[in-house]
């Protein structure tokens, strides 16, 4: 059996796992919403459904697919020391921009807006105005 990280490395399975996870759906669904074929969508759901990352119901004629969070745990204990890592980078950032004065974070602020402003409109803008021939 794969492994967790084995299963989910595979683009088109996350693209599934990301559908499930708003809500059940039937082969067709997926197949409508992620553009693959039936044989496709069948194949990544035998390996999700093996690996015990989704579960199906019939209703009627067709199948429903819903996630099952469990094997998910294994991908979120991996992840934790990496959320903390980050969870600390970004509150060292918090605390330096609260140290910050007041006027230097404003100056900082519309240094950024100008920047990026100038990034959209590119070299030419001024020409692009009509300020230059």
């Amino acid at each position: 059996m794969e492994s967790a990280f084995e299963v989910i490395a595979e683009p088109n399975r996350r693209a599934i796992l990301s559908l499930l996870g708003s809500s059940q759906q039937s082969v067709g669904e997926i197949e409508r919403q992620l553009r693959m074929t039936q044989p496709t969508v069948s194949k990544h759901l035998r390996v999700l459904r093996d690996a015990g990352f989704v579960e199906s119901t019939v209703d009627a004629q067709r199948r429903l697919y819903r996630l099952k969070p469990e094997p998910l745990q294994e991908v979120d204990a991996w992840l934790a020391p990496f959320r903390r890592f980050w969870s600390a980078h970004v509150d060292a950032l918090e605390r330096h921009l609260d140290s910050m004065e007041p006027s230097t974070r404003t100056m900082t602020t519309l240094t950024k807006r100008k920047t990026s402003s100038r990034r959209l409109r590119g070299p030419n803008r001024e020409r692009d105005n009509g300020l230059t021939k």
